[in-house]
């Protein structure tokens, strides 16, 4: 017999949609069941008329502890998570301080247990600094992160050299290397000729930084043989690049939902709120980017969530550039990816592909997360396509309390996620008890 039988609903695979029951053991898929096969459970959800997605892989998320917990914690970055029907999340290094060393990496993930209300995994800084990496490896890094530009000298590998370097320290270790693209002689060559608006901010950062960041890491790639993640892009010479070096290397590349909606004049009206790098790009960037997910090329679209307080955000500062940079998405990556697919941008599997499946194969979770499939974690995300829904900053639980959709509509309603086979939210209310785990990469 079965814990729990998910009947009538429709799966959302990479391939498209079928309907199968999902019997479910142990926080397990068991099986997954033609509806006309007869099959008992301790307890049955009528999932009729309703759309099952696997619970969403988000690849990029800052949760700000330790050191930075007055903008997010693991509980509050959790529950706007669970309440998102995001069920795992894939931690950055970026506190204070950053994660570097196996020491700092077993504090954070031990500061962790009990207190996450999805399932987490975490990511490592490579500094400059001498550190045993397999040891980082051994304690739970599920992937080394190499920046380039923007960033504290110490883990700023702005020359080739140094960027090859640590891609040859990283390589044959398990853990994906990501790398952040940029090009920080362009950034400091623009911050030296002034200016203060959002104008000269989106100028330090051109898509020229971008694109050149992109095409180095793909080059490191292939001299050294590293499996390489590129962060963050959003330009049309990025995509352009991308599309000529792909095949050199093994590469994937990841965007956000912010980046195929907002363009730079966005900024007049949304100001500090929708500050982050990199900047918002052209509507011709956007359109490309865009047909860049729908043609593959892009392989998975996270959030980068990084939140900061409402205070933080609209204390006055004397350059746009110093405004802190990022915003709230693990509550609205799903809802946003269901709004652009509603406009068609895409279609529904792509969402599966993009920010579930693709990110757990890259990040070596598959198998476990990403899809419904038997033998997987019953991580489930039950949505209605029958009834409308909006965005709305009342139910964000993410420290920030705002997001940047709010007023959003889309023609779904999350109703239920459920981790393991546990329901952790209902709608936008999430449980009391944190029941998420640290999970780690099968290639560790």
């Amino acid at each position: 017999m079965f814990d729990t039988i998910l009947r009538g609903g429709q799966i959302v695979g990479v391939d498209g949609l079928a309907t199968v029951d999902i019997a479910i053991k142990d926080g397990r898929i068991a099986a997954l069941l033609k509806p006309e096969n007869a099959a008992e459970a301790g307890a049955v959800l009528d999932c009729a008329g309703r759309l099952l997605f696997p619970g969403l892989v988000d690849a990029h998320v800052h949760l700000r502890e330790p050191g930075l917990t007055h903008k997010e914690d693991f509980v509050s970055g959790t529950r706007a998570a669970a309440a998102g029907g995001v069920t795992t999340l894939l931690v950055m290094p970026t506190d204070q301080p950053w994660t570097e060393t196996p020491e700092q990496l077993a504090s954070k993930i031990a500061a962790s247990r009990g207190r996450l209300h999805v399932d987490a995994a975490f990511q490592v800084a490579i500094s400059k600094r001498t550190v045993d990496l397999k040891a980082l490896r051994d304690t739970g890094a599920i992937s080394f992160e190499i920046f380039t530009a923007d960033v504290p000298h110490e883990f700023r590998h702005d020359r080739l050299d140094d960027l090859v370097a640590a891609l040859r320290r990283c390589h044959g270790l398990g853990p994906l290397t990501c790398i952040s693209p940029g090009d920080q002689s362009l950034l400091a060559a623009s911050e030296r000729s002034g200016g203060s608006d959002f104008v000269a901010f989106a100028t330090s950062r051109p898509p020229l930084a971008e694109a050149s960041g992109i095409a180095r890491a793909i080059l490191a790639a292939a001299d050294t043989g590293a499996r390489v993640h590129i962060r963050q892009s959003n330009t049309g010479l990025g995509m352009a690049v991308l599309r000529r070096l792909k095949d050199m290397a093994d590469v994937s590349i990841e965007t956000t939902p912010q980046n195929l909606l907002f363009t730079q004049q966005d900024y007049a009206k949304g100001g500090a709120a929708l500050k982050a790098s990199p900047p918002f790009r052209q509507a011709t960037d956007v359109a490309g980017l865009r047909r860049a997910v729908r043609d593959g090329l892009v392989d998975i679209v996270c959030t980068d969530h990084a939140p900061h307080t409402p205070a933080e955000k609209a204390a006055g500062y004397p350059r746009f550039t110093d405004i802190p940079g990022g915003m709230p998405g693990v509550q609205t990556l799903l809802p946003v990816m269901l709004h652009l697919a509603s406009a068609g941008a895409f279609d529904l599997p792509d969402i599966v592909r993009l920010c579930s499946a693709n990110p757990a194969r890259r990040f070596g979770l598959a198998g476990r997360k990403g899809l419904i499939e038997a033998g997987g974690d019953a991580d489930i995300v039950v949505v209605d396509p029958t009834r409308w829904s909006t965005i709305e900053n009342a139910d964000q639980h993410s420290k920030a309390f705002t997001t940047p959709f709010a007023g959003f509509r889309l023609p779904y309603r999350l109703e239920r996620t459920l981790l393991r086979g546990r329901t952790v939210a209902i709608g936008q209310s999430v449980e009391a008890e944190p029941t998420g785990e640290v999970v780690i990469a099968a290639s560790v």
